[in-house]
């Protein structure tokens, strides 16, 4: 299996730089030595430190660990041979240039388990990195603190608590962000070219799901706020309720749905596609691996007319389920180009309880479409409604797409 294949090679290499590192300070005198005579390294041990398997020459990384324990300033820090074994770890990651690829320590593998189990202290946003690597929110999520502080989709996070966010991680951004309950985060953001400094008391964040109503007695009107653990069963609630109330449509509104569990969206999918049909691809870099994720039915929903609710903070989930219904259920989109979240994270743990979480593969409509970094176009694009327009209509959004709904009756 290719997890099995890249949890292997994550191993050797943590193994082979673990076990240089331990050697290292018995046989740095003559490691030295023979480096300055020969730029030939033998540890004993390690059958040839200088070239792998694949050809890589590694040469230049031993003659700059030797420059750095020689001559960086602070000692400490040059034999800190735990740090610098993380950072080498830490620098080829970081040279896929993949901002969801990322390598955690011990400690911050273990804060990462705890943030993904359950209840937590935050703001209660979804934060990404746009194709530009800026730090933006991705959607505020509804009646959490970032929401009620007027945080957007879309906003760049160009400062946390005064501290510029150029070249962090998501990971490292939601550190800076969470925190104790009653204590506040300061951000800055930036939206239409103007700053805006935020501050934000963190609360404990309780997500909520979604909601169902019936609109004109005839119209079924399902807001989806994300696809964690409670979506299928709640979805299935609310599936229930439409066919017995036989309604003659349906809206779901996806907007600042920021994603969750591929399982969550193939279960809501299966709700309108026919038992087999494909929801959406997984393209790997071995294409053998390549897969369908379908419909296991009860396809009841097929025949109801959808209009579908977009905008740029929907993502990930969302993107596969709008995607999978207007290719395959012939759903309009209505909206704005979402956000473009298409890719598949492994956690692979290593030796020491650290982890590399991967990118293994691309999501793809049914007909094709990556994605990643593309988003799903609407095939009804609607601005952001001004101030004085919400005042006359709190949703003018869901009205249009309530009048693109009424066509298909």
């Amino acid at each position: 299996m290719k997890s099995s294949n890249m949890k292997k090679l994550g191993l050797s290499i943590l193994a082979v730089i673990a076990c240089v590192a331990i050697i290292g300070g018995v046989y740095w005198a003559g490691y030295t030595k023979g480096t300055q005579e020969t730029k030939h390294i033998v540890v004993e041990g390690v059958a040839d430190p200088q070239v792998s398997k694949d050809g890589i020459d590694f040469k230049p990384f031993w003659e700059a660990l030797e420059v750095i324990k020689e001559r960086f300033v602070s000692r400490d820090k040059a034999y800190d041979n735990q740090a610098l074994l993380y950072g080498a770890i830490g620098g080829m990651v970081d040279a896929l240039g993949d901002p969801n690829t990322n390598f955690l320590t011990p400690s911050d593998a273990n804060e990462f388990t705890e943030e993904i189990s359950g209840e937590f202290s935050g703001i209660g946003a979804e934060i990404g990195i746009n194709e530009n690597e800026q730090l933006v929110v991705i959607a505020p999520l509804k009646d959490t603190p970032a929401y009620r502080a007027g945080v957007q989709a879309g906003d760049r996070i160009l400062e946390i608590d005064n501290e510029s966010t150029a070249g962090l991680t998501v990971e490292q951004a939601v550190e800076r962000i969470r925190g104790e309950r009653g204590t506040q985060v300061i951000l800055l953001l930036l939206r239409d070219n103007m700053e805006i400094k935020t501050p934000i008391t963190r609360d404990i964040i309780e997500l909520p799901t979604l909601e169902y109503e019936m609109l004109d007695g005839k119209i079924a009107y399902i807001r989806l706020y994300n696809f964690y653990e409670k979506a299928p069963t709640q979805f299935r609630q609310a599936a229930i309720q439409t066919v017995g109330r036989r309604a003659q449509g349906i809206v779901l509104d996806l907007r600042n749905n920021p994603g969750g569990y591929l399982e969550a969206a193939t279960y809501i999918g299966g709700w309108f596609i026919e038992r087999g049909g494909v929801i959406v691809r997984e393209e790997f870099q071995d294409e053998s691996e390549n897969k369908k994720l379908t419909s296991r039915g009860p396809a009841a929903l097929k025949d109801v007319p959808i209009v579908i609710l977009l905008n740029k903070g929907s993502a990930s989930a969302s993107e596969i389920l709008a995607g999978a219904l207007r290719e395959q259920n012939n759903a309009t989109i209505v909206g704005e180009k979402s956000f473009g979240k298409g890719t598949v994270q492994e956690l692979v743990p290593l030796l020491d309880d650290s982890i590399i979480k991967v990118t293994i593969a691309h999501w793809v409509t049914p007909k094709g479409t990556t994605i990643d970094k593309n988003g799903i176009e609407p095939d009804i694009a609607l601005e952001q409604p001004t101030e004085e327009e919400l005042q006359n209509n709190p949703d003018p959004w869901l009205d249009r797409a309530l009048e693109e709904l009424k066509k298909k009756l």
